[in-house]
């Protein structure tokens, strides 16, 4: 190689270790603007009705304060930013995923019940803060805490939803920091208070989701003693007699395939008639959504058992964590097996923007979901499916790990 060439070369990674950090910047806001100029077009060329509840010009407005100040702004914020746009669609299916994207979680979850946070989740070594409920994050109360993180919450689609999408967003440490909850992603202090009311601070440190998932886990269980759980090949979908009942119990967490619900549904009638059962409870608190039309088959095969009493005998349990199609089969159930829905209003309104589709921002891996067809199922506009029956997880039973809405339904078979 000869002289002159060596210095090309020397002089050409000189300029690049130097400049570098800026070169990196430029590529950021290169990557950034293609990203939100792909989010902002494929929402519009996808989504059923973009603008139904925001102008298009104060949505423009709001997309351009985010495109013109990325230089200003890190990643984190950059992402927050989008997330309260996309909220202004006010739409529960149209949000921003952070499934893909790399975050540290403090190592609990909680549940809203009697107007409180409490622990429902932890590992074992913190255990002695499960049940206990969550008061203060590095001192601030934690009504403070949740009013500005329900401003950004995804998946939000009315008062109901907002509670519980709050709370799934109360362990992610880069959200907490980048809207100064606390001053590092690594670690914070809680206090908790427990049954006896005395109050617990606790520093914990941040793991991965890929460790929390692998990790040891206390965890509440709710149940009651009538009801069994079965050995099943599908944990979120199955059945089983409610003893000393005519009943049975149908635990539906989860939407299965077309196919798997035609033989489930043939299973479950061909046991309501052997066993003369009177009455049927669909359980469908936990379900998030699926097929809608997949429910549609467990209707369909319900229909079929006579011994069933239509009059009085069919109830769907709901709560703020029902979604989407489990909303919408929970309303349908209503109609077309005059059921009575009992529990919480759902997290969703069976009128409403739903059938949710997604893409991929290219560079920042964000999944923007969509709603692309629009449902209505009910006489009612912009409100959740409310319960004929009203009832609430009570904290005592929690407590003593007994399912309250189930323990009473029961009751008044």
């Amino acid at each position: 190689m000869d002289l002159l060439r060596k210095k090309i070369i020397y002089l050409s990674i000189f300029i690049v270790s130097v400049f570098n950090p800026l070169f990196a910047q430029s590529l950021k806001k290169m990557h950034w603007k293609e990203d939100l100029e792909i989010y902002k077009a494929s929402l519009e060329l996808n989504h059923i009705n973009l603008y139904h509840s925001i102008t298009k010009a104060d949505f423009t407005k709001e997309w351009n304060k985010i495109y013109n100040n990325i230089e200003s702004l890190n990643d984190f914020e950059i992402i927050l930013k989008l997330m309260h746009l996309t909220r202004l669609i006010n739409d529960g299916h149209t949000a921003v995923s952070l499934r893909d994207i790399s975050t540290h979680r403090f190592p609990f979850e909680v549940k809203w019940i009697e107007n409180r946070w409490y622990v429902v989740k932890t590992l074992n070594k913190d255990k002695h803060i499960l049940k206990a409920s969550l008061e203060t994050i590095n001192g601030m109360p934690i009504d403070t805490v949740t009013q500005k993180i329900s401003k950004i919450a995804q998946f939000v689609e009315n008062e109901y939803s907002l509670k519980d999408r709050t709370g799934s967003y109360l362990t992610i440490a880069e959200l907490l920091f980048n809207i100064n909850l606390i001053d590092s992603i690594n670690e914070a202090t809680f206090s908790f208070r427990n049954n006896n009311n005395e109050l617990i601070h606790l520093k914990l440190n941040t793991i991965t989701n890929d460790i929390w998932e692998k990790s040891n886990l206390s965890m509440v269980t709710l149940s009651v003693p009538e009801i069994t759980i079965p050995n099943s090949s599908n944990p979120d979908l199955w059945f089983t007699s409610i003893s000393d009942t005519k009943a049975v119990y149908i635990n539906f967490e989860s939407y299965p395939t077309f196919e798997e619900m035609q033989v489930f549904g043939e299973q479950l009638v061909s046991y309501i008639q052997e066993n003369q059962m009177k009455k049927v409870i669909i359980d469908m608190r936990k379900n998030g959504g699926g097929d809608l039309y997949v429910g549609t088959v467990l209707a369909y095969a319900l229909n079929l058992a006579d011994s069933i009493d239509w009059k009085n005998g069919v109830f769907v349990l709901t709560s703020n964590k029902t979604f989407s199609a489990a909303t919408s089969n929970a309303a349908l159930f209503k109609q077309l097996l005059n059921a009575k829905i009992v529990g919480q209003p759902t997290g969703s309104n069976p009128n409403g923007y739903q059938d949710m589709d997604s893409f991929i921002l290219p560079n920042s891996k964000l999944v923007i979901s969509y709603s692309k067809r629009l449902f209505r199922l009910s006489n009612q506009e912009n409100t959740a499916l409310n319960p004929d029956i009203i009832i609430n997880q009570k904290y005592s039973d929690l407590f003593n790990n007994v399912d309250t809405v189930l323990m009473k339904l029961i009751n008044i078979l």
